[in-house]
């Protein structure tokens, strides 16, 4: 009798906890699927601030920044050379002095400039010259495009007080520089990570990023997974 109680009560939180496990991924799956395919404000407010940054693969920043209060809007592109080499087979050679980017639209009275410097500081490692996870050369770098004083005064007190507070182990390597024009990237870069979930670059580098920040992994029901072996509408493996 006794044998017979205790295997029920181990069976009994067994099945809780497999419940709890369903519940959780269920949870899961289901705030993925309300991720919206294209989550760009449409419109822009003409009261809406914009920055630019740059931390590595735009695929990944873009989607952290979809997914941060407050930002309107988050496009990925190029900065910081010439419109006639503002294009991906380009750029990817490093051979130019752009920078992969994304450009963000916020409401500032829901986020600031300086919360929208934290986040991200947390996205990427700030430390690393010209490199980011498996990605190198120039275009990779870390860099803050301010758009006015403001932004430029703001941006390098954010340095300031991270390396004095040693945030890093390293000191930071940010460039922060003057805003040139921006150019909007190729189609196929933009919301990449929602409309492509399940991308080898994204489940390697996106996905852990995204869920050490507390955010949600875009992918579950209500997106298409790409059958095995297919190609994104000819870009690369990775950005």
């Amino acid at each position: 009798m006794k044998y017979s109680l205790i295997i029920l009560l181990v069976g009994m939180g067994l099945g809780l906890l497999g419940w709890q496990w369903l519940s959780a991924d269920s949870d899961v799956e289901s705030a993925a699927s309300q991720l919206s395919l294209n989550p760009d404000v449409d419109p822009i407010p003409e009261s809406a601030k914009v920055a630019t940054l740059g931390a590595g693969c735009f695929w990944c920043v873009e989607e952290v920044f979809h997914q941060t209060p407050g930002v309107l809007s988050a496009v990925s592109g190029y900065m910081g050379d010439t419109e006639e080499s503002a294009e991906y087979g380009v750029v990817s050679s490093g051979r130019t002095r752009h920078a992969e980017v994304v450009q963000v639209h916020f409401d500032s009275e829901v986020i600031s400039f300086s919360a929208l410097l934290d986040r991200f500081f947390e996205l990427h490692d700030p430390t690393t010259l010209d490199s980011q996870g498996p990605d190198h050369g120039p275009q990779y770098r870390s860099v803050i495009f301010y758009h006015d004083d403001i932004q430029k005064l703001a941006s390098e007190a954010k340095v300031r007080e991270l390396n004095e507070a040693k945030k890093f182990s390293r000191s930071i390597v940010t460039e922060v520089t003057k805003a040139p024009d921006f150019y909007v990237a190729e189609d196929y870069h933009q919301n990449f990570a929602r409309l492509n979930p399940g991308h080898g670059y994204l489940r390697n580098f996106l996905y852990p990023k995204l869920k050490k920040l507390g955010m949600i992994v875009p992918t579950g029901s209500g997106f298409s997974l790409l059958p095995k072996g297919s190609s994104i509408k000819g870009s690369s493996s990775k950005p």
